[in-house]
């Protein structure tokens, strides 16, 4: 279930894995780490771009929550404790560089985007090329992102892309109900106006199409057509992940831009060794919590 949504309150199940993990439960914990990671994984990946930073990110925020466990005193829920966790690790990792693609954030993605000559594709060609059309799409839109500054970033991502409210949003980013709108609305604001003045797939007056992008970009290598990043037949889509009850907090003016957001690529499936055993299996916390 995803821990964005108002009915995630129901959902008794992580304390009870927390209880079993301190008493050493190895596949408690284990279960812990697999709820969670998928949604951990797919907020980094939105906050840096790059999938190899986004696994190297999800680990290091999953280490400090099972490594802190100990002092989680059931006062609170353990979705707010826990994301509180990832939130900062986000916010301050300062390491990788991946996620400040943008420096001069809209203006230099303008640039960036009128640097790629157009080239016109026939509707043959488009049909015959729709996979890279749209991973032209979603890389875009996943620049985008990385426009706005990391509080932004996760609050737009809590908020519009994970359908999170003002309370959830608000408890998770430590900050006001009102402060986490107010920052919502500008975040908004900033990448609407960007994609009106900008983008062809919500204002048609606009020359960018990402089809017109496509041949010099994969010619640039901007785009890998042998190893897609975001629109693989595996991945699903935030919108297929949510819940359907999820108390989104856009206008129906917003709703367009809105949903093409919630249509990027969510990753819902992991190797299990590819995470949660390299957690489990760090000796930082494994001594601590005295795991067997």
């Amino acid at each position: 279930m995803n821990p964005f949504a108002q009915a995630y309150n129901s959902d008794h199940t992580d304390n009870e894995l927390i209880q079993q993990t301190l008493q050493g439960d190895r596949n408690a914990i284990d279960a812990l780490l697999r709820k969670h990671q998928p949604y951990i994984y797919n907020v980094a990946w939105k906050m840096v771009q790059n999938p190899d930073d986004a696994a190297d990110l999800t680990q290091e925020a999953m280490i400090k929550i099972v490594t802190n466990l100990g002092k989680f005193n059931f006062k609170s829920t353990f979705r707010t404790w826990a994301y509180r966790i990832v939130v900062n690790h986000f916010i301050n990792e300062k390491k990788k560089r991946g996620n400040e693609a943008f420096y001069g954030g809209f203006e230099d993605m303008a640039h960036a985007l009128d640097s790629i000559p157009n080239h016109d594709m026939s509707l043959a060609e488009q049909a015959a090329s729709k996979e890279l059309i749209r991973e032209m799409n979603l890389s875009c839109m996943s620049g985008m992102l990385l426009c706005l500054n990391r509080e932004q970033r996760l609050i737009y991502i809590i908020g519009e892309m994970l359908g999170g409210d003002h309370n959830i949003g608000s408890e998770i980013m430590n900050m006001s109900r009102d402060n986490f709108r107010a920052k919502l609305k500008k975040a908004r604001k900033d990448l609407y106006s960007f994609m009106n003045k900008k983008c062809g797939l919500v204002n048609k007056d606009n020359p960018c199409r990402c089809h017109k992008k496509v041949k010099v970009a994969v010619d640039m290598k901007v785009i890998d057509a042998k190893n897609l990043l975001h629109n693989r037949k595996e991945f699903s889509a935030f919108k297929n992940e949510i819940a359907a009850d999820a108390d989104f907090m856009f206008e129906e003016i917003d709703r367009q831009y809105a949903e093409l957001f919630q249509g990027m690529s969510f990753k819902p499936d992991f190797d299990k060794k590819s995470f949660i055993n390299k957690v489990i299996e760090d000796a930082n916390w494994q001594s601590k919590l005295n795991l067997n």
